[in-house]
């Protein structure tokens, strides 16, 4: 599609974070030109953004579409009694069908959000029915099937380590690289209780072998760290998976809370992202990420929603707030700045995704990922700078059109490619029988 986008405010993500009054023009895929009083062509669709803020998509490293439809069923639980209790008898309980209603409700919140990207990991079963809600959705993603085949697992999500792995195997070789990459494979063994060493190992060397992503947790939780400690004779999360190959630029490990000092050496020596989940760590009490600690060694921070049974949103605005807000009262008003946290939310996710030189910003030659949105003085004005009213003050409902390789997935608050209602009823319906095969009350 060919599109000029004119009179908006621009905050383009450059090196020197300029803000600037301006027209886009897309063609196909990528933005062509940025500049002012640009002229439409002929072939060119014109969206008025005046009044408006232009900005990159929001880029979300660790997403469990998978658990979409489980919103608001695991409340006021930590970690551990959270996966046991509720969420592995609910993964359990999907079928395909039911999965597939979980994603499609998922992708939807989030690119009605704004977010264009995401790295998801799903169940262990039917995970054929995320990757076609993918597709159908537009949206840019890294996913996978979730890896559980330690013994210790619940009947309901157990697989064998060679199944696990042929089938994780199989779906990356359909499903990486399609539609011109927008979509590509992560492996995504759960985390180091759920899997045996056995596969792991397995996994980091078919990554390698494949050049392909690894997507796990990591020291989210202290009960999780001593249970490492324990079966791994006293290394702790990172360094365990270290040892087990899981490390480097295509290594994505959610949260990092209860990191030691030899673990953020380690991860920053390896070139190891790490996914922030302010909300979600919150909400299980798990802890809050040191991200000034971990960034001035040098490792690689983005954000993610995680899961929303954990969060209860799949919201970038809330998560960039929080995330600013959260190292305040340790390291000073001016520890996370707004810059930064829009940064986080934008190109340090482009870097996991290894499009740093194609997203995350808006420039000529970029791919055309990005939104327009719509500020109003009630909340969220009327002054102040463009970035700051972005990260503090906005939220949701004010994204008014969303594009992915420069295709209009929102326009005017409305999905393009799906309807929210049927969306809405199938997951009403499909979530009846889940809650009921999982023996849990809604």
């Amino acid at each position: 599609m060919n599109v000029l986008i004119r009179g908006g405010t621009v905050v383009t993500m450059d090196d020197a974070g300029s803000v600037i009054e301006a027209d886009v023009r897309v063609r196909g895929r990528h933005i062509v030109e940025v500049g002012v009083g640009l002229s439409p062509a002929a072939d060119e669709a014109v969206i008025d953004a005046t009044d408006c803020i232009v900005l990159p998509g929001f880029v979300q490293t660790h997403i469990h579409l998978c658990q979409t439809l489980f919103r608001n069923l695991a409340d006021d639980l930590a970690l551990m009694e959270w996966l046991a209790q509720r969420i592995w008898p609910l993964e359990a309980s999907h079928t395909a069908a039911s999965l597939r209603a979980s994603a499609d409700l998922g992708l939807a919140e989030l690119v009605l959000g704004g977010t264009t990207a995401i790295v998801d990991m799903g169940t262990v079963h039917h995970t054929e029915e995320v990757f076609e809600s993918l597709a159908a959705s537009g949206l840019r993603a890294v996913a996978g099937k979730c890896m559980m085949d330690d013994p210790s697992c619940p009947d309901g999500l157990r697989e064998s380590t060679e199944s696990s792995l042929a089938e994780s195997i199989a779906l990356a070789e359909k499903w990486d690289g399609f539609d011109e990459g927008r979509i590509r494979y992560g492996f995504a063994p759960r985390f180091i209780l759920s899997c045996t060493n056995e596969l792991l190992t397995k996994v980091s060397d078919e990554a390698a072998r494949r050049g392909l992503w690894v997507h796990t947790h990591s020291s989210e939780n202290t009960d999780e760290v001593a249970f490492v400690r324990a079966r791994s004779g006293g290394l702790d999360n990172v360094m365990a998976l270290r040892a087990l190959g899981i490390a480097g630029p295509k290594t994505v490990l959610a949260h990092c809370i209860h990191v030691s000092d030899e673990e953020v050496a380690a991860l920053a020596a390896d070139g190891t992202r790490v996914a922030h989940c302010p909300s979600s760590n919150l909400k299980l009490a798990s802890g809050i990420c040191d991200v000034p600690r971990l960034e001035e060694a040098g490792v690689h921070v983005s954000i993610g929603a995680d899961g929303a049974p954990c969060n209860n949103r799949l919201d970038m605005w809330t998560e960039m707030r929080t995330a600013a807000l959260l190292q305040k009262p340790r390291y000073g008003p001016t520890a996370m700045p707004a810059s930064h946290a829009l940064y986080l939310a934008t190109r340090a996710g482009a870097e996991v995704l290894g499009l740093e030189a194609e997203l995350g910003q808006i420039r000529a030659g970029f791919r055309a990922d990005l939104q327009i949105v719509k500020l109003d003085d009630i909340g969220s004005g009327p002054g102040g700078s463009v970035v700051s009213r972005l990260v503090y003050a906005a939220e949701r409902a004010n994204v008014r059109d969303v594009f992915v390789d420069g295709e209009p997935l929102v326009r005017g608050h409305a999905l393009t490619r799906a309807s929210r209602e049927q969306i809405g009823q199938r997951a009403r319906s499909e979530l009846v029988g889940c809650v009921s095969r999982a023996g849990l009350d809604a």
